[in-house]
């Protein structure tokens, strides 16, 4: 399945209502993400599921892509595009069999060992990160741009790198042979979230023209 890693919105709903959270994403749509992974380490199935009938809508509506985090069933119950899975939740071998061939399957790789053996296991592509600290309750270990550019040159699919990254610092990719930036507070914490995708989309789509 083609998919655009250019722009990628990961979400955090955490100390906002229901509304203004699905308020930032349709902003954040209708600014150009080009990819979003709907990630909520707290809910309960049901909540998780209600919450990502409701996403779906909007990412449907816009034609954008709608990974989910973790959760393959609540992915199969809602017919989501795809999965993402980090070291610690079901292999990626066993989410593929699950999902079929016809689904994305994206996998956190902090090495280049864990990149090359993701992309054995059927991986789509893979989150590389964290670049720089971030505020979100997920445990990040920084990883080096040295680092993500090795892991880019081991394996032939898709790399997005993540952690911390916004328009102040996302330069710091020049010169990187990623696919694309996923950001989570860049867009969530915006006060304007249409103009921060627009912003972002149009910097890292630079970044990757003058990095080819």
């Amino acid at each position: 399945m083609k998919f655009d890693l250019t722009l990628y919105l990961v979400t955090d709903s955490t100390y906002q209502t229901e509304d203004h959270f699905l308020h930032i994403i349709e902003e954040a749509c209708m600014g150009g993400i080009t990819l979003l992974q709907l990630r909520e380490k707290e809910k309960s199935g049901k909540e998780y599921l209600d919450i990502a009938q409701k996403v779906k809508i909007i990412s449907d509506k816009y034609n954008i892509p709608l990974i989910i985090d973790d959760r393959i069933d609540i992915a199969m119950a809602i017919d989501a595009t795809g999965v993402h899975v980090g070291a610690s939740d079901i292999p990626v071998k066993y989410a593929r069999k699950l999902l079929g061939a016809n689904k994305i399957v994206g996998v956190t790789a902090k090495t280049v060992l864990a990149a090359q053996q993701a992309y054995e296991d059927g991986a789509d592509y893979l989150g590389v990160g964290a670049i720089f600290p971030t505020t979100t309750k997920v445990k990040t270990q920084i990883t080096e741009v040295a680092t993500l550019n090795a892991i880019c040159k081991s394996v032939p699919i898709p790399i997005v790198a993540i952690g911390g990254l916004n328009s102040e610092n996302v330069t710091i990719l020049n010169n990187s042979p990623m696919d694309g930036v996923a950001v989570v507070s860049a867009i969530m914490k915006s006060d304007n979230p249409k103009q921060s995708a627009i912003q972002l989309k149009d910097m890292i789509t630079g970044i990757k023209n003058n990095n080819r």
